[in-house]
């Protein structure tokens, strides 16, 4: 295999991987957490999407399409094949894996009174032990806050 083919390969392999790394922007720091309390005022039934991109289905793609690539032709012809099959492979494994794991499910909104009085809408898979008139807790900020019974 040519040295440019070879690099062309470890250098989309290479991004493909460091795309999976989740990156946590705005926290205070590792293990803090905002934790608020207040009271349940309403509960109402919804859906929510989720956010099921592990890079796995892109990940096998990329190496299957490789796979077949490396059959076809010889030479330049054959690193072109490889280094395409590699790409199709990781689009097409990605549109699978979004296909098959990105469906809604079931979730609840939870508006609670804080202490101080501010309403805080929170909306997280359903929590069967949760109730209206509830004493809880707000665990975290933005799309990973979560309403947790107190005791």
């Amino acid at each position: 295999m040519s040295t440019i083919a070879s690099r062309l390969i470890v250098t989309f392999l290479s991004v493909l991987l460091s795309a999976c790394a989740a990156v946590d922007a705005g926290s205070g720091g590792a293990g803090e957490m905002e934790i608020r309390s207040g009271t349940i005022e309403q509960l109402t039934l919804t859906q929510m999407q989720t956010n099921h991109d592990s890079g796995v289905g892109a990940i096998l793609g990329g190496i299957g399409g490789l796979a077949v690539g490396s059959l076809i032709g010889r030479g330049t012809g054959r690193d072109v094949a490889m280094v395409a099959g590699a790409l199709a492979g990781g689009v097409g494994g990605n549109y699978m894996e979004k296909k098959k794991y990105d469906q809604p499910q079931e979730a609840q909104q939870i508006i609670v009174r804080t202490r101080s009085g501010v309403l805080v809408s929170v909306t997280q898979p359903i929590n069967p032990a949760l109730t209206k008139g509830m004493n809880v807790y707000i665990e975290g900020a933005g799309n990973g806050a979560r309403v947790v019974p107190q005791g």
